[in-house]
């Protein structure tokens, strides 16, 4: 069905699945996706960059709109949540993008919405806590409690948003091709395992 190989990676908060992603696509010489899928899907669906940034990796909620503004009750959307429209928008972004070339692409659901191409590998990037807690104090220069808290927040969010949009478990290792630890392997020792899993049947 697809030729071209994609690598999807989902992430705990704090492995440095982003940096690695980056260095990944840096080092195969490929197109890497990340906060480009919400420009993208912007410019599909003609609604401000900064409108879909602010629920860009959130579930929709039930009760209220995310943006209280006038893009949000606009007709075409009015009965829509901005989330859901974005992440209808990221999709066909993401399979067109698969279609026409090799990428590394960040979060979005990105290893369901290619679920059915056999081209793509799914990879989830996972650490000790103790360890991304090092990693967030330094990155955000907070405190010990501070960068904890931030953890639980942004992979609480992740994984509401993951399982809304696919009913599926987000971080259950059995879904993926490849889970790796980086906080063990480190970054570049992750980057190594990734590169191989690429050249493997290229």
């Amino acid at each position: 069905m697809m030729g071209n190989r994609v690598i999807t990676i989902g992430r705990q908060y704090g492995s440095n699945g982003r940096i690695i992603a980056q260095k990944l696509a840096e080092r195969l010489g490929i197109h890497y996706y990340d906060r480009e899928l919400v420009d993208l899907a912007g410019q599909n669906s003609s609604i401000p960059y900064e409108e879909l940034r602010k629920v860009d990796e959130k579930r929709a909620n039930p009760w209220r709109y995310p943006v209280e503004d006038d893009v949000q009750m606009e007709r075409r959307f009015r009965f829509e949540p901005m989330n859901d429209v974005l992440f209808s928008e990221q999709s066909k972004v993401i399979r067109d993008l698969a279609k026409k070339e090799d990428c590394v692409i960040v979060g979005r659901c990105a290893d369901y919405v290619l679920r059915a191409y056999p081209s793509c590998i799914k990879v989830f990037i996972y650490g000790a806590l103790e360890e991304r807690i090092k990693v967030i104090m330094e990155r955000a220069s907070v405190d010990e409690k501070e960068a904890a808290t931030l953890i639980r927040k942004m992979d609480k969010q992740r994984r509401y948003y993951y399982n809304y949009y696919t009913d599926e478990k987000w971080g259950d290792l059995s879904r993926y091709d490849l889970s790796v630890d980086s906080c063990r392997f480190g970054i570049e020792g992750t980057l190594d395992i990734l590169e191989a899993a690429y050249r493997t049947g290229k």
